[in-house]
């Protein structure tokens, strides 16, 4: 008897092999049709595995209406402005909007604010973002060039909001500063983490705290971004 139950846990567990494949592709980046960068000035990057997947900017689609930007993602992208460019201390803060949280996806992804951004476009590109998922936490992460994690996957904290429910709007304002030798990324008033200039900068992370800035959003995600602005501290 006890050989025969073995046998039938192993059996059960070879049968579950089969799904684990599509489990894991459940969450592939899309393709948005007609997609592309539609306003002027403005340069993007997709994520490097999308990007040796075969796909581009081209899979994600960047527009404006009025004064609002409308980014709708196939692969993870950062969008940047060349002339953006700023040093010493500063702060660059947008709203995010995303108008039917999880519409293109079955589980919260996040968008926010890049910030010190050098190399752009190239595979010595560095970054750092802060962004917000609609079910109430956050994320901090670089590229340097290869990622790098500094909240691991991302923690809870009660300043970011909450959905009500797939399908119904969130909004998130969300700040990065460059103090001194601190840096802050501050979610709707409330400063949700705050680094030392030095486990930031260096080898395998930034190259500096001075850089473009601009925004970015996780793979199959839609969002409305208004009042970007950067202000000098």
């Amino acid at each position: 008897m006890h050989r025969f139950h073995t046998l039938t846990l192993a059996t059960a567990a070879l049968l579950l092999i089969p799904a684990l494949p599509a489990l894991a592709q459940a969450d592939a980046s899309r393709s948005i049709h007609g997609g592309g960068i539609f306003v002027p000035g403005w340069e993007g990057r997709i994520d490097t595995r999308a990007a040796q997947a075969g796909q581009s900017v081209k899979d994600d689609k960047l527009t404006q209406e009025g004064d609002s930007l409308h980014v709708t993602t196939g692969p993870a992208v950062t969008y940047w402005k060349p002339v953006d460019r700023v040093s010493g201390n500063y702060t660059v803060s947008a709203t995010f909007t995303e108008p039917k949280y999880m519409n293109l996806n079955s589980h919260p992804h996040p968008y926010g604010i890049v910030i010190a951004g050098n190399n752009m476009g190239t595979n010595k590109e560095t970054e750092l973002y802060c962004e917000a998922y609609g079910n109430g936490t956050f994320i901090v992460r670089g590229f340097g060039p290869q990622p790098f994690q500094m909240n691991g996957r991302g923690e809870e904290n009660p300043a970011v909001h909450k959905a009500p429910a797939p399908g119904q709007p969130v909004t998130q304002h969300i700040a990065m500063s460059v103090k001194g030798n601190k840096v802050d990324c501050a979610i709707n008033g409330t400063v949700v983490a705050t680094y030392d200039r030095s486990q930031l900068v260096g080898p395998g992370k930034l190259e500096s705290t001075d850089g473009v800035y601009g925004i970015r959003f996780a793979h199959n995600t839609e969002g409305i971004v208004t009042d970007l602005r950067m202000t000098r501290q």
